[in-house]
């Protein structure tokens, strides 16, 4: 038995004895599997832009609850916690909205790093908590889903140095392992890839900017190329000791006909790899979930423990993608219909080498110290780029096609609406 495995059977043993199946209820077996089944029979009749809706409707309600109010004073009902709607007006106040069209070309944009795995210790906006902003940002400025990342993550709020105006946020996490166009372009065998150098990238999980920011200045490109800047490199060394050779990202939307082009496409020092195999896992509602944890737990503890409970000796989950492991395991043992259970959804990916001979490396052919700068990845050098070659372009054709936006397209409003509202008002906008 190697050292991990009398790790984690230690932890086994450790968690046995804590007898963690005396208060956990007995979920029946058929009733569960009527309760998924017309979940993701609701779902899976969803398209991929109405189901990442649905998505975002579904973990605001659950994580920004409210309650009726008197509605003679009150026209909408009010958040339980009044602390998450100060936030989020604090939030609002704070977004870069330029007072001309040029206004762009004096941005000089800082990305602030967010320990939101370590909030007791961490510096403050407005007294605000960083994790707090960061999640208000990433939770309200995009149609898709917040989600958690098993792993490495590092978390950065973007903002504007002179007026301190946010520009939105980023989230740098542990890389996807199998991702064969990418895969095959740096030529890696599987046995070095995942017990070494897939360290040494990581993955643009979370790459949103606020509007209009976004619109009128493709601000998604200027957030793309701050991923691979020098300051996201020495934090990923700092925090995991590895050093940073090339960052991965995916589009959100794939082959669409409505959505034809990712920001990605032609972006300066990313690459088109390909397309991935193809499918969205379609996922029960979170009460739903919460069932299937106690039915996991219940009547297949063994993996139960290894998806939700046990650490590697660094402190990270053992195994990753728990939540997707956990639900692929339970429709099989469940016998639920594999229609219900996937979209075919194929996403664009993108790889950046940060060094000329990045895939040497990562084939274990060179040392780190036989690196070669592949360009100027300082913050200044990419906010150039963005400026000169993607913004000035922008917001020249948006003034010619009197297209400008001046909608900040902050979703917050969704806490307040029911599922047909929010899908009349912003089904149109997913994927903006």
């Amino acid at each position: 038995m190697s050292d991990t495995d009398a790790f984690i059977e230690k932890q086994w043993q450790d968690w046995l004895d804590t007898k963690p199946l005396e208060n956990t209820p007995d979920i029946d077996t058929d009733n569960l599997k009527d309760i998924v089944t017309k979940n993701l029979t609701f779902v899976s009749a969803m398209d991929v832009k109405e189901y990442t809706l649905y998505q975002k409707w579904c973990e605001v309600q659950f994580k920004y609850p409210t309650q009726e109010t008197n509605p003679l004073f009150e026209d909408k009902p009010v958040l339980l916690d009044p602390e998450q709607e100060k936030l989020i007006k604090e939030v609002k106040k704070n977004f870069w909205n330029p007072e001309s069209i040029e206004a762009y070309l004096d941005l000089e944009p800082e990305l602030i790093y967010t320990d939101i795995d370590n909030e007791g210790q961490i510096e403050t906006i407005t007294n605000k908590k960083l994790p707090a902003i960061w999640n208000t940002l990433r939770t309200f400025l995009s149609t898709m889903k917040n989600n958690s990342n098993i792993g490495r993550n590092l978390y950065f709020i973007i903002r504007d140095k002179k007026t301190q105006k946010y520009l939105g946020v980023t989230c740098m996490s542990s890389d996807f392992l199998d991702l064969t166009p990418r895969d095959n372009y740096i030529g890696w065998q599987r046995e070095a890839k995942t017990q070494r150098m897939i360290n040494h990238t990581c993955i643009g999980s979370t790459i949103v900017p606020i509007q209009p920011l976004g619109y009128n200045y493709v601000g998604g490109k200027l957030l793309a190329l701050l991923c691979i800047s020098d300051v996201v490199e020495k934090e990923w060394q700092n925090q995991y000791k590895d050093k940073l050779v090339g960052v991965t990202t995916t589009s959100l939307y794939g082959k669409t006909k409505a959505i034809p082009l990712s920001q990605y496409d032609g972006l300066e020092y990313w690459k088109k790899m390909g397309w991935t195999a193809g499918s969205v896992s379609f996922e029960p509602e979170k009460s739903t979930q919460k069932l299937i944890q106690q039915w996991l737990m219940k009547n297949h503890t063994r993996k139960y423990f290894e998806w939700y409970v046990a650490k590697k000796p660094s402190g990270q989950p053992h195994k990753r993608d728990h939540r997707n492991r956990s639900l692929t395991y339970t429709y099989g043992k469940l016998g639920i219909d594999k229609k219900l259970i996937r979209s075919e959804h194929a996403r664009g990916i993108y790889f950046c080498e940060l060094f000329n001979n990045t895939n040497q490396f990562l084939k274990e052919e060179i040392k780190e110290d036989k690196l070669e700068r592949r360009f100027d990845n300082s913050v200044a050098a990419l906010t150039s780029i963005w400026k000169t070659k993607y913004a000035k372009k922008r917001i020249e054709s948006l003034l010619k096609q009197n297209r400008l936006s001046k909608e900040t397209h902050f979703y917050d409003d969704i806490i307040y609406l029911n599922w047909e509202e929010t899908k009349k008002k912003y089904l149109f906008q997913v994927g903006r």
